[in-house]
Formats: C-alpha cells, sequence, structure tokens
C-alpha cells in the first residue's frame, strides 16, 4: 500500500508522514526533495508553481511509487489530476488530506523555516487545493502524534 499524505504546505505533511511510515514500519519519501531545480528557484523566489512546472515531477514521482510495496509519500498533490498521476500504474493508494483553516496553517509557516517555501505562497495553495473526493481526512490542529494513531488506525482497518 502507498499512503499519501497531501495538503497545503504547512499542514504537517512532513512531520506526520515522517512519525506514520515509522508507526507503520515502512519506507518515508518527501515530494519536496525530487523537485527540479527550476521548480525550487521558482518557488524560492515567491512564484507559485503551475501545471507545467508540476508535470514532470509529478511523473517522477509515480515512477518512485511504481516501485514501492508499503511507502508514505508526502506530496501537496493539490489537484485530482496530479493526485491521478501519482496513482497511475500504482497498486493500492490511500489519500491522507491534512485539513486545516489558512490561519492555523499561516501561523505554523511563519514559525518555520523552509528550505524554499515562503509563507506567501500559501493563498495560491489553498485557492488550487481541491479536496479529495474519498480520503483518509485529518484535521491538523490535533498533534502529530494524534493525527498519526487516527491515520494508522484508518489504515489497519483497510
Amino acid at each position: 500500500m502507498i499512503a499519501v499524505v497531501i495538503g497545503v504546505s504547512g499542514a504537517g505533511k512532513t512531520a506526520i508522514g515522517e512519525a506514520l511510515a515509522t508507526e507503520l514500519g515502512w519506507r518515508f519519501i518527501d515530494a519536496d526533495d525530487y523537485h527540479p531545480e527550476a521548480n525550487v528557484a521558482k518557488m524560492a523566489a515567491g512564484e507559485p508553481l503551475d501545471d507545467q512546472d508540476r508535470w514532470p515531477w509529478l511523473v517522477r514521482l509515480n515512477l518512485i511509487l511504481r516501485g514501492e510495496e508499503n511507502a508514505v509519500l508526502a506530496c501537496s498533490a493539490l489537484k485530482e489530476r496530479y493526485r491521478a498521476r501519482l496513482a497511475e500504474g500504482v497498486g493500492q493508494v490511500e489519500w491522507i488530506h491534512l485539513k486545516g483553516d489558512f490561519d492555523l496553517i499561516r501561523s505554523r509557516l511563519l514559525q518555520r523555516q523552509h528550505r524554499y517555501m515562503p509563507a506567501s505562497l500559501l493563498e495560491s495553495q489553498f485557492a488550487a487545493l481541491e479536496p479529495p473526493a474519498r480520503a483518509i481526512t485529518v484535521d491538523v490542529s490535533a498533534d502529530v502524534a494524534a493525527c498519526v494513531a487516527a491515520i494508522a488506525e484508518r489504515l489497519r482497518a483497510r
């Protein structure tokens, strides 16, 4: 099974994804590690990515997922077509949507130092977000341990 932890920047994809992978004994993959340099430069300059920027990144991630049996991927995957591309040809995929209100997530972004994602891009992320129709949805106002426990319980029941 591939568990894809999705949401806007600052929702906790990496923290929750890493903890979930540890809990399940699976490999953790951070999609941020696979962005082309041009994407990183664009985001660092405060410019949101468009579909054309994201497509090669999604293709690369899909190829990685095809080689995995059990893994947790932390990836924004904001739109349905991005999620479809990630899952193409991959066995069982479970979507985990980390949901939080704008003010909470903005406050988290302002407190952290991301290597290239400025808080100024948060509005564009919320604007682009298409919540998944079928997902384990978790309110990220809870702490990481509570989020992971809720996700792991639901994954094990599937």
